[in-house]
């Protein structure tokens, strides 16, 4: 931008500042510089648009007023800014806007009705619901040829962690670009040690961080996105189970484990290495296919041969043809191998293969990995939780979530190599009048 002023920022933070897909998240851990960001992005664009309008929102007006507005005056130099108090509005020297506004609650968001924007920004994005969030995206437009941008800072947690982690984490890796039809998106992650002015500043910091809870460190520290109270898999880690795809070696075994229903194909693609480490590298998850084409997307998937484990429902008979599920899908060519639907057992495998062991090289790895691909897979394996009413098992009510956890417990059933360990109990916070599954 062409104007005296010099602010020192992050690398990160610069990330932020020059991304131009058309929403972006800069988030994690506390202390990453994420508002600072924020300010900074907003001054750079006011300056470099004359005439421009920005809006910056936090959930309460108290909020906006104990934190971005007092942090503004501070920042931006009085010669090129001023603030009016009465409208919620900075002002700048030519003609840039920028307005503080808040959504206490969902109706909040028509007081922007009428507004138009170029650049609207979120702090603290999972404070707000995702309505909210699409209500808003509405009013970025204008007549002048502007860029224009959701620009977003957000720590994990609050009310609209699931659709924030939906939205932005779950589709791809860090730092990768999402596109779709409607648009493009990305995640910038960020954690307090990628501030070394706080770090400098107050080395102590860290040490408070780690005094928290669990939960609030893991949100707050580590900017664990995958957190939630009463997670199935607690074991699961995103830095250590997921894995960047490569091309898998000729020899490796291979397996194929299918959930399958009109609502829902979810089909599973395993390697397993010589040592016995698995690589779940592709997934099949569609809904509304007749088994015909369910199996026409199983053989397209993967034509390298291989078992294909599902569970004993699909052997049902039906009552009009007197034909299962299982013999459709072999006239289709794909032969179903029937595997227990042992719940917690198969639940409890998958729990051992989360856990490190040594390789032949002395290294300690899961013996599980997932490819960053699987995008499916990986949204939902986290998202599970305990059932407090029946141990070793998880909650099935959100169904939407079971459909490739599934796919992947049929697999742990049916592999020849495995011995079934023990039911492993939830935690005994969970409480509640719990049976135990029969295996």
């Amino acid at each position: 931008m062409n104007n005296p002023y010099s602010i020192e920022i992050t690398p990160l933070q610069h990330q932020f500042l020059s991304a131009t897909e058309d929403e972006i998240l800069f988030g994690g851990a506390a202390g990453g510089g994420k508002s600072y960001g924020q300010l900074v992005d907003a001054l750079r664009y006011a300056l470099a648009y004359p005439g421009s309008r920005q809006l910056l929102l936090r959930r309460t007006l108290p909020e906006l007023e104990n934190s971005l507005i007092r942090s503004a005056l501070e920042l931006y130099p009085s010669s090129i800014y001023h603030y009016v108090s009465s409208k919620h509005t900075g002002v700048f020297v030519n003609g840039s806007l920028l307005d503080f506004g808040y959504c206490d609650s969902e109706r909040d968001v028509f007081r922007y009705q009428s507004s138009e924007y170029d650049v609207i920004r979120f702090d603290e994005l999972t404070h707000f619901s995702e309505s909210m969030y699409l209500y808003l995206m509405s009013r970025l437009r204008g007549a002048k040829p502007f860029p224009r941008q959701m620009k977003s800072t957000t720590n994990p947690g609050g009310v609209g962690h699931d659709w924030v982690k939906r939205r932005f984490i779950d589709p791809a890796p860090p730092n990768t670009p999402i596109s779709d039809p409607l648009g493009t998106r990305r995640f910038i992650p960020a954690r307090v040690q990628d501030n070394r002015f706080l770090m400098e500043g107050d080395p102590q910091y860290i040490n408070r961080l780690l005094r928290l809870p669990e939960q609030e460190r893991k949100a707050l520290l580590e900017g664990d996105w995958d957190l939630c109270e009463g997670r199935f898999f607690a074991d699961w880690q995103r830095e250590k189970h997921i894995c960047a795809p490569f091309e898998i070696p000729e020899h490796w075994r291979r397996y194929c484990a299918l959930d399958y229903g009109l609502d829902m194909l979810a089909g599973l693609f395993i390697a397993e290495d010589e040592q016995g480490f698995f690589y779940v590298y592709r997934e099949v998850y569609e809904s509304g296919l007749i088994v015909s084409r369910a199996a026409s997307r199983l053989k397209a998937a993967s034509p390298a041969q291989c078992p294909y484990y599902a569970p004993p429902d699909l052997w049902s008979r039906q009552k009009d043809s007197g034909r299962s599920i299982a013999d459709l899908f072999r006239e289709n060519g794909v032969p179903l191998t029937r595997v227990s639907p042992a719940r917690s057992a198969g639940w409890a495998v998958l729990q051992e293969w989360l856990l490190d062991r040594l390789d032949r090289d002395g290294n300690l790895r899961p013996r599980l990995k997932i490819f960053s691909t699987c995008v499916n897979l990986i949204r939902c394996l986290p998202m599970l939780q305990w059932d407090p009413d029946t141990i070793g098992d998880c909650r099935t009510t959100h169904h939407e979530l079971t459909h490739a956890p599934d796919a992947l417990r049929y697999f742990a059933m049916g592999y020849p190599g495995v011995s079934k360990p023990r039911t492993i109990k939830p935690p005994s916070i969970l409480g509640g009048n719990r049976k135990e599954l029969i295996i």
